[in-house]
C-alpha cells in the first residue's frame, strides 16, 4: 500500500492498541480493562473503531503502555483527519485562495 493512500486511510488508535499493545502481552480484555482502570465496554468501543481516544484515554494508555499520550492523541487525529478528507467533497466549502 503507498504511503500517500495509508494516510488518507489510517488506522483507528483502537487497531494500534490491539495489534501493539494488548495481543503482544496476551491480554484479555478483561485484564486490559481493568488495569486500565474503564469499562469493557469503554475498551470495546475503540478496540473496534466506533470510540475516539480521549485525551484522559491517551494518558491511561500512556502510564499502562509506557508510549506518550501525545502519541495516541496523534493517532486519533490523524484518523480523524482521514475520515474527514474521504468526506472532502461533501463540504461546501467557497475557495477563497488560489
Amino acid at each position: 500500500m503507498s504511503t500517500r493512500l495509508r494516510m488518507h486511510n489510517p488506522p483507528h488508535p483502537g487497531e494500534i492498541l490491539r495489534q501493539l499493545c494488548i495481543e503482544p502481552l496476551g491480554l484479555t480484555v478483561t485484564a486490559a480493562t481493568e488495569g486500565l482502570g474503564i469499562s469493557r465496554k469503554t475498551l470495546s468501543a475503540i478496540l473496534n473503531g466506533r470510540a475516539s481516544v480521549s485525551p484522559e484515554m491517551a494518558v491511561r494508555l500512556s502510564l499502562a503502555f509506557g508510549s506518550s499520550a501525545g502519541s495516541w492523541l496523534n493517532y486519533q487525529r490523524v484518523c480523524d483527519l482521514g475520515q474527514v478528507w474521504k468526506r472532502r467533497k461533501n463540504l461546501r466549502v467557497v475557495k477563497f485562495a488560489a
